[in-house]
């Protein structure tokens, strides 16, 4: 007579990652994410920025804070170290960045011909409104990285 045993449940997506996370593989996997994020982040700034020639010194900012992040998500993947100290000042400096970049394209918005009352036009053909928080989001990588448990 053969017994029918129940077979292991398959293994999803979600129950993999929840894994990842809990014995700490997933925090190099964030850190290199954010590394990745960051430069393909700062490029695509780089161009948007240059189309506006620009005009603002502040617009370098993000240029520049592009290599840091990928830097420190590098020295995260490599070292624990670098992961809880250099990570998550590089990752403040980039969400606080796409923060003040927010603002900055708030104002750049309102300061087109017209401001927020032709809002629908001056959004579309203005500073990218949601754009600096991508940034942020590169940022937040990051530092989720760097409060993740480390795996032995």
């Amino acid at each position: 007579m053969v017994e029918n045993r129940p077979s292991a449940p398959p293994v999803h997506l979600l129950d993999r990652l929840l894994t990842d996370v809990h014995t700490g593989r997933f925090e190099r996997s964030m850190s290199a994410l954010t590394a990745v994020g960051a430069l393909v982040t700062a490029g695509e700034i780089f161009l948007e920025h240059d189309r506006a020639s620009f005009g603002n010194r502040m617009m370098w900012l993000p240029v520049a804070l592009g290599p840091v992040g990928a830097l420190a998500g590098i020295a995260g993947v490599a070292s624990r170290r670098a992961a809880k100290t250099a990570l998550p000042l590089a990752s403040l400096a980039i969400m606080a960045n796409g923060l003040q970049g927010t603002y900055l394209h708030l104002r750049g918005i309102a300061q087109r011909p017209g401001g927020w009352a032709l809002a629908r036009y001056n959004i579309e053909m203005g500073p990218p409104l949601l754009a600096p928080l991508l940034m942020s989001m590169v940022g937040g990588m990051g530092l989720l990285a760097a409060i993740l448990r480390r795996e032995q």
